[in-house]
């Protein structure tokens, strides 16, 4: 070889090695590349998602003194957390400073006013409420608010705190026999008022005013209505009214009587309860959030949560949880939109809880003595106390305190529900409503729909793969493969906008001809196979060897057309004309009709591509050594397949079907068009579901960034990508020991 020659080879080897050190180098730097993004993305899911199970905080900003004359009736913070306002039982209301502004200190008087009247009863509003009526010797009453005017001079904020009559200046008649009230409560709705009160001498009144808009002024006209409370106890400690003025509840140490006022024409004493808990006496009660629930502290430091439970046909008032603080429960503060609430007792100790998601958030001793008053802001952020003439302001983290591992992933007994239930309700239009974030119903629905899917995806994709690769001529293998491949370019949204729009609503209306063509097409195949068995060798010589399938196709559409045409009648004569109704009254199925059997179809035809393409390679794949090997040696072409064949591909088959379900459990637009998006547990394939990816794919446009909900949607997104990990991950090491079992063969 010339020495020119020589440099030449030289020289292409030189380029030989650094194209391969080029292609080594960009695919591990792209391997690194796509664990560093996965990585990034498992991370960022958990930065987004932790901050719902942080604990609570509570940490001392301010205290300050002032003067307390009288004793603390309501205590509260107006919505900026800027000023603070109590009301004493005398009727005195003081307006404080919350924060500094370089006017003003903490602590500061804003301003102050008196309540007219020999004011002899007080009720203090719900949570969520600002109406605080006062109760007078007279027998009338007066209903105050602190309002708060907000404006702008000079581009800064000002807000000043004032009293107003919301109803009037003139004290309303609770008592027309004016006698002076004891004990009071006091509900306003949109254009109804109540109050209900007991007088000096034991007789229960209730004041109603309803409201009527003057059609020429367009002002409220209020007209009242006065009757009598019947079967009062003899010694009242407490009154409490739903805002709603639907019940009245009387307590009497212990003992709660629940009053129906709905027909104030029949107002009646419903029942009776002992509310107390073992060997414990009743201390305070009062109406969570939402007033569908009762708190009932006892000297024991239990907190017990009841509302009403359907039992035998009516509802009644039920004791469903406990809660235990530290001490006799002294103060009870609900929360004024959400589920929780703070108690106190005598030696300072607070604890928060949530009731729904039957949690101790947080408790904290404060020193000082016992507390006298104690409000939370209406953020939920700010808390303030008052211990004597003392006034002490801390900053509150507790952003999610409904989002609990219970909550998540464990049965809740939400108000209003029979029993403890896994629910999924995110949103209402009703400002009471409480958030229900159970991922239980929704990775049901997500394995549920892969299951559905894959029971039609598996034997149609990996038997067809099978068929193409060891069956088939490569002249009708050359059509068919590519046309089942590019299936998979089909958009999922085409194929969910046809499951929903169109299928759907053929199987309802011919669903005993689907029942019947899932059970005559395997069974007309076989039939087939079978007599092309037993024809005489001449009759099929006119068949090329490979190309039997084209025998089927004419089969399957003979099928079809007579189970459709034999749907009506076997409607009519054994299900009295309508397959649905018979479905629900005789066989006790409810049926849907976008249910799991429409998402079991559309996704087993988005899955199949899948399935059938990397199976049919690996079965393709088989070295033809083998195959011919084990037919010299006088296996049949079955027993080839079955124990050569199938046992060398496996290892492509089982990584085939995994990536299969793996698509399934991801897939968003079908199970978000052909689903009906409903969160049930019911595996029945006539009910409907929800998915991870589809409830995320509809919610997250409309959850507001930082929320709980934004973030329990984020934590369903981590479930997915673990789910997806783990199914990998699992796919994998079977696939290797299945490919290290059959390399030998």
């Amino acid at each position: 070889m010339s020495s020119e020659s020589l440099n030449l080879v030289m020289a292409g080897s030189k380029k030989r090695r650094i194209k391969d050190k080029l292609a080594k180098f960009g695919v591990t730097t792209g391997g690194a590349l796509v664990l560093v993004a996965l990585l990034l993305i498992f991370f960022y899911l958990l930065y987004v998602v932790k901050p719902i199970f942080n604990g609570a905080t509570m940490e001392q900003r301010a205290s300050f003194s002032l003067p307390t004359a009288g004793k603390t009736a309501w205590l509260g913070v107006e919505e900026q957390n800027e000023i603070g306002y109590r009301f004493t039982d005398q009727g005195k209301v003081t307006f404080f400073a919350l924060k500094d502004d370089g006017k003003m200190n903490v602590g500061d008087v804003l301003g102050q006013s008196q309540v007219a009247g020999e004011v002899t009863a007080v009720a203090a509003p719900a949570p969520g409420q600002k109406l605080i009526a006062y109760g007078f010797a007279d027998g009338t009453a007066q209903v105050v608010q602190p309002t708060f005017k907000v404006s702008y001079p000079n581009d800064v904020r000002v807000i000043e705190p004032s009293l107003q009559s919301p109803f009037g200046e003139q004290p309303m008649v609770i008592d027309s026999a004016g006698k002076a009230l004891k004990t009071m409560v006091f509900e306003a709705t949109k254009d109804k008022m109540a109050t209900a009160a007991v007088t000096e001498d034991g007789r229960g009144v209730l004041m109603v005013m309803s409201g009527e808009e003057n059609f020429l002024s367009g002002e409220i006209e209020w007209s009242a209505q006065n009757y009598t409370i019947p079967a009062l106890p003899r010694h009242v400690d407490q009154l409490l009214l739903t805002p709603n003025l639907r019940i009245l509840f009387v307590r009497e140490g212990n003992r709660l009587s629940v009053y129906d006022i709905h027909n104030l024409s029949e107002i009646a004493l419903r029942n009776v309860l002992e509310i107390n808990a073992p060997n414990a006496n009743v201390t305070r009660v009062e109406l969570l959030a939402g007033a569908s629930s009762l708190l009932v502290g006892n000297d024991n430091g239990v907190i017990s949560q009841w509302f009403e439970v359907a039992k035998e046909g009516k509802r009644q008032f039920t004791q469903i949880r406990d809660f235990k603080g530290d001490g006799a429960v002294d103060l009870l503060t609900p929360e004024h939109y959400r589920k929780g609430f703070i108690s106190a007792d005598k030696a300072g100790t607070i604890s928060f809880f949530h009731a729904t998601g039957e949690t101790k958030l947080l408790t904290e001793t404060v020193a000082g003595g016992a507390l006298s008053a104690l409000a939370i802001s209406p953020r939920h952020n700010v808390l303030l106390m008052q211990q004597g003439e003392r006034f002490t302001l801390f900053t509150v983290e507790n952003d999610h305190p409904e989002v609990t591992w219970s909550a998540l992933w464990q049965q809740v007994w939400y108000e209003g529900y029979p029993e403890p239930q896994y629910v999924w309700q995110s949103t209402s239009a009703s400002n009471d409503f409480e958030a229900k974030l159970s991922l239980v119903p929704l990775v049901f629905g997500t394995l549920k729909a892969a299951f559905y899917a894959m029971v039609f995806a598996v034997p149609l994709g990996v038997a067809g793969a099978v068929y193409t690769a060891y069956f088939m001529s490569a002249g009708l293998r050359k059509y068919v493969k590519p046309t089942v491949e590019i299936m998979a370019a089909l958009p999922t949204v085409i194929l969910g906008f046809l499951a929903g729009l169109w299928l759907a609503p053929i199987i309802e209306g011919a669903l005993p001809g689907i029942v019947l063509l899932l059970i005559l097409l395997p069974m007309g195949m076989l039939l087939t196979a079978l007599l092309w068995h037993y024809l005489p060798e001449r009759g099929k010589s006119w068949l090329p060897e490979g190309w039997h399938a084209i025998l089927l196709i004419p089969v399957l559409l003979c099928i079809g057309w007579g189970a459709f045409a034999l749907s009506p009648l076997i409607e009519n004569a054994f299900m009295h004309g309508d397959s649905r109704i018979w479905l629900t009254h005789e066989m006790g199925i409810k049926f849907d009709q976008r249910n799991s059997l429409v998402v079991g179809i559309a996704m087993g035809f988005a899955v199949i591509p899948t399935i059938f393409s990397i199976a049919e390679d690996a079965v393709f794949s088989v070295p033809k050594h083998l195959t011919q090997g084990s037919l010299a040696l006088g296996a049949t072409p079955w027993q080839t397949l079955s124990r050569v064949v199938i046992l060398t591909a496996s290892p492509g088959i089982f990584s085939a079907v995994m990536m299969g379900l793996g698509r399934a459990v991801g897939e968003t637009m079908i199970v978000l068009m052909a689903t009906g998006n409903t969160p049930i547990m019911d595996f029945s394939m006539f009910q409907g579901l929800r998915t991870l990816a589809a409830n995320i794919a509809v919610e997250m446009p409309e959850s507001e960034v930082g929320s709980s909900h934004y973030r329990v949607l984020f934590l369903a997104a981590f479930v997915l990508f673990v789910f997806t990990f783990l199914f990998n991950t699992l796919a994998e090491f079977i696939r290797q020991r299945l490919r290290e079992k059959y390399s030998s063969l």
